[in-house]
């Protein structure tokens, strides 16, 4: 038995929530359908790495419904516990929301197995583990496939800026030490704050990094807009590209890594609003790159072939809206290192 079929034979095992017999009920839990997504992945990867990454869907714990509790804005929350010690002249005008199992595991981003192609590019590219690395993950918007990485013994630091995002991960479990799947534990620690803008987050996330990744975040029209739109549809770095990018030169351990990985749709056809998010470019111009100190191993590389697999394989082309794969999904990766 080869052995991409011994990670399907596994991953088919896992999915299956009640005792063996002849026919086994389909898990529909979230937790559920992320392991079938790993299977139906699975043939499309070829390096271990990737391939431990999907195994390790087998040991994500199933997640009970959360209550969490915003301003009307939302740009504030808290979880029912704060909630509960507010003034009640607060209390009264907060809006409550019970998320379930598939928002705690893809919030509004979707599946986070949508990592094991940058972890597969990673791999061709001579990083063949991540057990007892220290990677930071800008934009992190979910904690899946952090968990995942630290199952895989890797120490996971993730930064963002959504409000909602802290109280949602806060509950005891969702950080700190993360059991191991082949031996050695691993951790999630999650920052919140704008990196490198603000002096405590930069503080807060340290250094000796082996890899800093960011995906779907660090796009050229989020950063670099071709035209006005509305702030709010932005990634707002808070400094200029040379002190983002020599920040991130500075968290690096010798040897380690910087990858940007983007999906995006095609733009808009003249005379449409402008859509940033489909502007998946490398925000950041080689040339500040190496000036930074930084060897470019891969710039802009077109990835959409391997997306578009991807996506076939996730059924993003099937359903009541189908995705044109060739026609709408695109990809592109930067990946570069500092010199040892």
């Amino acid at each position: 038995m080869s052995h991409r079929t011994c990670i399907a034979a596994l991953l088919l095992f896992a999915a299956a929530s009640a005792p063996a017999r002849a026919e086994v009920a389909r898990d529909t839990s979230a937790v559920g359908r992320i392991r079938e997504e790993a299977h139906a992945l699975a043939p499309l990867v070829e390096t271990p790495l990737a391939e431990r990454f999907l195994e390790a869907t087998a040991s994500l714990p199933t997640i009970a419904p959360r209550r969490v509790f915003s301003d009307s804005a939302r740009t504030r929350y808290w979880d029912e516990a704060h909630a509960a010690a507010l003034p009640e002249t607060t209390r009264v005008r907060l809006v409550a929301r019970t998320l379930d199992d598939r928002f705690y595991w893809t919030t509004r981003y979707g599946t986070p197995l949508a990592y094991a192609r940058p972890l597969e590019l990673l791999a061709q590219a001579g990083m063949k583990d991540v057990a007892g690395a220290r990677i930071a993950d800008f934009g992190y918007g979910t904690i899946g496939h952090l968990r995942l990485l630290a199952s895989l013994g890797a120490e996971i630091t993730g930064i963002e800026v959504d409000p909602l995002l802290p109280v949602l991960y806060g509950a005891p479990g969702d950080q700190g030490v993360i059991r191991g799947v082949a031996g050695k534990d691993g951790s999630v620690r999650l920052i919140h704050g704008q990196f490198p803008a603000q002096d405590s987050t930069v503080a807060a996330v340290g250094g000796g990094y082996q890899l800093f990744i960011s995906k779907n975040t660090l796009k050229n029209g989020y950063i670099h807009p071709a035209e006005k739109v509305n702030p709010r549809m932005l990634v707002h770095l808070g400094v200029d590209d040379t002190t983002f990018v020599r920040t991130l030169h500075r968290i690096l351990a010798p040897g380690g890594r910087a990858m940007i990985y983007n999906l995006s749709p095609a733009p808009s056809p003249p005379g449409q609003p402008y859509k940033p998010w489909a502007d998946g470019r490398c925000p950041f111009p080689e040339a500040l790159w190496k000036a930074a100190g930084f060897k470019v191993i891969v710039f802009d590389r077109d990835d959409s072939p391997a997306a578009r697999r991807m996506g076939h394989a996730l059924g993003w082309d099937q359903g009541s809206s189908p995705m044109d794969l060739e026609k709408d999904l695109f990809a592109t990766y930067t990946l570069v290192e500092k010199p040892r």
